[in-house]
């Protein structure tokens, strides 16, 4: 139904019992509002921590899994409500993320979407508004995340498959839809009381769908073309790709004595055209000239194998067509044809059959996606170096499916897991799968699987500082975030001293891998012993310095001798004003970063030791 806008808000104006401001938003919405989706927004639990608490992010060292290569990539798995992780995530990968894959509840009414600690069922009269302020506030953020190239897979089925469309149309763009994939995740459903449905859908939506081709992201499917005939691999599969063989005689062309001559093969023996152990005019000639022929010899192109069928020798001559070499042996540009949005396999059935071989014959994750869809999706990107996010990791494919294209294909892809532990699914699923693909495990038939040892995991628990507006609270939470500056850096070799100053966990934090390194003064007594020793230290580039501020000023004056050595930061301001902009606002609690904190004369007189004292 059109509706008239002007008489609407002409309508709004009269109405009684509205404030001013109640009127002014709502106006705001009516002329904003042009087309798409409006429901009942709904409030969260964790929404409402947040006007009380800042997440932070608390690591447990002791399941940390640390590859003896230096160069592997650090995956995170993260443990707590998505929406809080989100948060933190601002402050350390806000335009990093180069996919992100999502597996979000379908709202099927069969408890499978918990929303504040209760199932929400078929009956729900608000069940899509729900779904739908859940997804929200989430899909907000991820598009933050999402750097210039980035790109966002979401798994859905018909139940919210066309309110999400409208919804990411929305918070995306439009122009910013790429397709939707239709995946067949079973072949049949015999219970179907009308029509059998088998298939899921994975929309692909662009943080800018203009560059993302005008950077040429989108992979080619190099395999699709005889997919099934490139099954061999030699010395050259790195440069020449897979191979398959044909046969170098052929009949029925034009005939040409030129063509038509013998190739000597390694046991002495002639070999003719259509096997012939002499000369004949039967229609038969080889496909290259006597010159070709000795150059696919000496190139390996051709290929002498053993064979019966040979007269005149034991062998007979086959010719190998590599995926990326032409018809005259050069290299070509790897093309293929543009992935499709029709995914036949695997079916979901697989993924059952791949947790049952992780974890000694059973299941303990329901219907978990197999990582061969995931690896299909991922394999659209052309990026092999992309950090990727998960925040519904489940059983935690995603990051199986990350490791094993980076063994397949030599990629250096890091991936984020976030997951709640309802029924300690994080601690006993999707950690404990992701450790027995790393260290290797025995399938339930006592076959060993070697582990993909060339990856580090850490896992990190969602923590929470008081949000209050004073000094103990601005020290709390910088001591706190320690951990989101080491995964924004990617840095976590901590080091106990900088230059011959000694490290203190609340006075001063250092860490250097040799290659990035970073440095956090929480005590700004001890700035004017720092420049002295970045005075002397040997390093290249700028190393980022963040500087315990309660404002945004973090003493630049005084590093100005060695303002070439170092960036900046206001500490926790600089991570406390990414994660603030997707957190709740109160009106008895402003929450800007505290140029004004007010002190009390007790607190004004504390010194930093003061603060600390346990």
């Amino acid at each position: 139904m059109a509706v008239d806008k002007y008489a609407l808000i002409a309508r709004v104006k009269e109405l009684e019992g509205l404030t001013n401001d109640d009127k002014s938003q709502i106006i705001g919405f009516i002329k904003t509002k042009t087309y798409g989706l409006v429901w009942e927004d709904s409030t969260e639990k964790c929404w409402e921590q947040l006007k009380e608490y800042i997440p932070v992010l608390i690591e447990n060292k002791e399941r940390a899994i640390i590859s003896d290569r230096p160069e592997a990539p650090n995956h995170i798995l993260i443990e707590g409500d998505n929406l809080l992780a989100l948060t933190n995530l601002c402050a350390t990968h806000q335009g990093k993320i180069d996919v992100i894959y999502i597996d979000p509840p379908y709202n099927t009414g069969n408890k499978d979407f918990v929303y504040n600690d209760s199932y929400v069922d078929s009956e729900d009269a608000f069940r899509h508004s729900k779904w739908l302020s859940f997804m929200s506030k989430r899909l907000r953020i991820a598009k933050r995340l999402l750097s210039d190239r980035g790109v966002i897979f979401i798994s859905i089925d018909d139940n919210e498959q066309a309110q999400l469309k409208i919804l990411c149309d929305e918070i995306f763009g439009e122009n910013d839809f790429v397709a939707k994939f239709d995946w067949r995740k079973k072949t049949g459903a015999n219970d179907a009381k009308d029509v059998a449905i088998v298939t899921e859908t994975v929309l692909l939506y662009a943080k800018n769908h203009f560059v993302t081709i005008e950077n040429k992201i989108w992979k080619r499917d190099e395999d699709s073309i005889n997919r099934d005939r490139y099954r061999f691999e030699d010395e050259f599969v790195e440069t020449r790709g897979k191979f398959y063989y044909d046969t170098l005689d052929r009949g029925g062309l034009q005939y040409s004595d030129s063509m038509n001559f013998g190739i000597e093969a390694p046991d002495g023996g002639i070999i003719f055209p259509h096997g012939r152990d002499s000369f004949v005019n039967d229609g038969w000639i080889w496909k290259w000239g006597r010159e070709k022929v000795e150059w696919g010899i000496k190139h390996k192109f051709l290929e002498f194998v053993k064979s019966n069928k040979s007269k005149g020798s034991s062998y007979t001559i086959k010719y190998k067509v590599y995926q990326f070499v032409d018809n005259e042996g050069n290299i070509r540009e790897r093309s293929g044809r543009a992935f499709m949005n029709l995914i036949l396999d695997p079916i979901n059935q697989i993924g059952n059959s791949e947790m049952k071989e992780i974890f000694e014959n059973k299941t303990p994750f329901s219907n978990p996606k197999p990582i061969g869809l995931i690896k299909y999706l991922l394999r659209t990107i052309q990026n092999q170096d992309s950090t990727i996010l998960d925040f519904f990791a489940g059983s935690g494919t995603t990051m199986h499916a990350v490791m094993q294209l980076n063994k397949e294909d030599g990629g250096h892809r890091q991936c984020i897991l976030v997951t709640n532990n309802e029924n300690s699914i994080c601690e006993n699923v999707t950690y404990e799968r992701n450790k027995r693909v790393i260290n290797g495990y025995t399938k339930p038939n006592g076959e060993w699987v070697e582990g993909l040892h060339d990856n580090n995991l850490r896992y990190y628990k969602v923590g929470f500082v008081p949000r209050d507006k004073d000094l103990r609270f601005v020290t709390s939470f910088a001591i706190s975030s320690v951990n989101t500056l080491c995964i924004k850096h990617g840095v976590y070799a901590e080091q106990p001293q900088f230059g011959s100053l000694q490290c203190e966990a609340k006075r001063l934090r250092y860490f250097d891998d040799g290659v990035r390194r970073f440095l956090v003064i929480l005590d700004p007594e001890l700035v004017g012993d720092i420049i002295a020793q970045l005075q002397q230290a040997e390093y290249d580039g700028r190393m980022p310095v963040y500087v315990f501020t309660t404002g945004n000023y973090p003493y630049t004056d005084d590093f100005g001798q060695v303002s070439d050595r170092v960036e900046l930061y206001p500490y926790p301001t600089c991570i406390y004003g990414a994660c603030e902009q997707e957190m709740p606002r109160t009106v008895d609690k402003p929450l800007d970063m505290p140029d004004d904190i007010e002190l009390t004369d007790d607190e004004a007189n504390m010194t930093y030791d003061d603060l600390n004292k346990e």
